[in-house]
């Protein structure tokens, strides 16, 4: 199926911010109960979506017109802040994440950002070990207001 699947970035006219929202809740889902705070994914709504896209660069994969895959990326001064990667459950181990962190990069090199940066949780250490066969290497850990322990890890890609 990953080979059917498209990688596009998200048009200006983009209107289907309800699939992209229930995406990102169906892929976080398994995060709840495991992560501590829970994900900000609860917080998002279809308004919200919409208002991050006008700040942020979206790509989505799609899979014969359906919705499987997306992530959002924020230019800073110094290179690109990536969040929201999910890939619904039945796509996943398909090289969906992959080929939508190529097209992050893609547009940091096109638009000369040396580096990209995302956050990950402490808890998930699968996550860990999949963005560091992406070539992602761990530069620090930080908590979350109100919490006296490292909740988040930041993890950063130099690209060449």
């Amino acid at each position: 199926m990953g080979s059917l699947v498209s990688v596009a970035q998200l048009p200006a006219d983009f209107e289907r911010w309800d699939e992209v929202l229930a995406l990102i809740m169906g892929a976080f889902a398994a995060m709840d109960g495991v992560i501590d705070p829970p994900s900000s994914a609860h917080r998002l709504t279809v308004e919200n979506l919409r208002d991050k896209a006008r700040q942020e660069t979206g790509f989505a994969a799609l899979n014969d017109g359906r919705i499987v895959g997306c992530v959002f990326v924020l230019e800073r001064a110094r290179d690109f802040y990536v969040g929201k990667l999910a890939v619904e459950p039945d796509f996943r181990g398909q090289g969906i994440a992959r080929r939508l962190m190529q097209a992050v990069e893609d547009l940091a090199r096109n638009r000369g950002k040396p580096a990209i940066e995302l956050q990950t949780r402490i808890e998930l250490t699968a996550n860990h070990a999949a963005f560091a066969r992406l070539g992602f290497r761990a530069t620090e850990r930080t908590a979350h207001t109100g919490y006296d322990r490292p909740t988040s890890i930041t993890m950063r890609k130099v690209l060449s």
